[in-house]
Order: C-alpha cells, then sequence, then structure tokens
C-alpha cells in the first residue's frame, strides 16, 4: 500500500482523538455521580452549539454560544432530579425557536430543525441519566460499545469490502457492507454481554437494534450537513470534526433505548 493512498491517511488521527475521548468518557462512565452528569451536561451544552451552526445561526453569535450551552447544561442538571423535571427538557427547544425567530431571520426556515434537534439531544441526555443510574456501569458500557463497534466495523468494511453505497445521496461513502458489518459487531457485542447482565440471546437482538439506530442518527447528522453545505459539524475534534459527529451514533443508539425502556422496563428487564 502506497504512502499516497488515501483509504487510512486518515487513521492516525483518528484513532488519537478516539482514544482521547475515550478515555474521558469511559473514566465518567466508571465514576458515575456529578462526573457523569457534569459530561453529559457539557456534550449538551457543546452539541447545541454545533446544532446552532448546523441551522445557520452564526457560531459567534453570544446569543447561541452562551445561552444554548447554558440552558443546555441546566436542562441536563435539572433532569437528574427524576421523572418529574422532564418538562426542563423544552428549555433548549424554546431558545432555539426564539434564536432563530427573532435573531436571525435567514434562519427561520431551520425552526423545526433546531427544535427537533435540540429535543433529540436533551432526550438522549436524560436516558443516559437514567441508564447510568439505575442500570449501572455495565449497561452503559454495552450501549457505548455496541455504538462504538458498529462505527468501527462500519469503517474498516467499507473500505476493505466496499461495494453498493447504502445512501450515497446523503452518506456517500456510507457502503451495505459497512452497514451489515456494524450489525454483526453489534451483536457480538450483545452476544458477549449476556453474561455479564444476566440477560438471553434477546440482547443481540437489541444490539443490533441499537446499531441500526445509531447508524440513523449519524446519517441524519449527514443529511443536516449537507443540508449546511458543510462537512462536520465543527472543527473541535481533529479527525472527528464536531462532538456531533462524533456522537451521532450514540445520539440515535440512547433514543431508540428510551424507546425500548418504554416496552420492556428496560434495562432492569431487557429481555
Amino acid at each position: 500500500m502506497s504512502r499516497a493512498d488515501p483509504v487510512f491517511s486518515d487513521l492516525a488521527v483518528r484513532l488519537t482523538t478516539g482514544v482521547a475521548l475515550a478515555v474521558a468518557g469511559f473514566g465518567a462512565i466508571w465514576a458515575g455521580g456529578w462526573a457523569f452528569l457534569a459530561l453529559t451536561a457539557l456534550a449538551v451544552g457543546v452539541m447545541h452549539w454545533e446544532l446552532g451552526r448546523l441551522g445557520g445561526l452564526s457560531s459567534t453569535n453570544v446569543v447561541i454560544v452562551a445561552p444554548a450551552a447554558a440552558l443546555s447544561i441546566a436542562g441536563a442538571l435539572l433532569v437528574a432530579g427524576g421523572a418529574a423535571s422532564v418538562a426542563f427538557l423544552a428549555l433548549p427547544a424554546l431558545l432555539s425557536l426564539g434564536v432563530a425567530a427573532t435573531v436571525q431571520p435567514d434562519a427561520r426556515a431551520s425552526i423545526p430543525v433546531l427544535v427537533a434537534g435540540s429535543l433529540a439531544i436533551m432526550l438522549a441526555g436524560y436516558v443516559a441519566l437514567i441508564l447510568r443510574d439505575g442500570g449501572g456501569v455495565i449497561w452503559m458500557l454495552w450501549l457505548i460499545l455496541s455504538v462504538v463497534v458498529t462505527d468501527i466495523c462500519g469503517y474498516f468494511a467499507g473500505r476493505l469490502i466496499g461495494g453498493p453505497k447504502f445512501w450515497p445521496r446523503v452518506s456517500p461513502k456510507k457502503t451495505w457492507s459497512g452497514i451489515v458489518a456494524g450489525w454483526i459487531g453489534a451483536g457480538i457485542v450483545g452476544a458477549l454481554f449476556m453474561a455479564p447482565t444476566g440477560t438471553r440471546e434477546g440482547l443481540i437482538a437489541v444490539s443490533v437494534l441499537v446499531s441500526m439506530a445509531s447508524q440513523l442518527g449519524d446519517i441524519s447528522e449527514s443529511a443536516l450537513k449537507r443540508r449546511a453545505g458543510v462537512k462536520d459539524s465543527s472543527r473541535l475534534l481533529p479527525g472527528h470534526g464536531g462532538l456531533l459527529d462524533r456522537l451521532d451514533g450514540v445520539l440515535g443508539a440512547t433514543l431508540i433505548l428510551g424507546l425500548v425502556a418504554l416496552v420492556t422496563n428496560y434495562p432492569e428487564a431487557p429481555i
């Protein structure tokens, strides 16, 4: 393989950034409590800032950079108090609505995107907090690893195997081989976590569902970026773009997990 081969040209940078994110993320997951809450709140705030950029709001506008992050973090802190605080999930969405409607008239067409994205981010943050508090470290590790393995398997399968594109108009790099490899990888994660979680084979199916949702989250964010005419949600993370670029799959997976929880009392009785 020549040095000019672009297939793995970004791998070193991606791995370095990925390791740093993994250390911070798994450290907060292991510690739990205020450490995990603080990291979740920070992530929610940063993703709202990036969402504002994708919605056409100026990244230098203090009206979106400061209040969106501040209210997002406040919302994350409030929802940690229990189900009675879910109403505060609407705060960032209302802020996005007000900013889009009054600050930048050109961005008013993005109001549905800003509101829907804002609620999705906050709901995912809420589910993550509840999962870590109620399910413990093991279930958070299962969720994150299901998403990470989906991404890794999709990355390598897509580049080594290639083949037909999954949805070239929205996500030109995604192939069917990468999509299916992600499902298989997540299924293996589910199989490995059956014993530690005390569950049965159904966890494999749940893991594949989580994998599909993570891919949908990735594709949805790709659609937002194409709509905005940008490659990345921001440049915060070398090799990965922005935090939304890195956590779009986690958002999708966490949201579907929240829906599963409504039906199965997950994770206490996931199967």
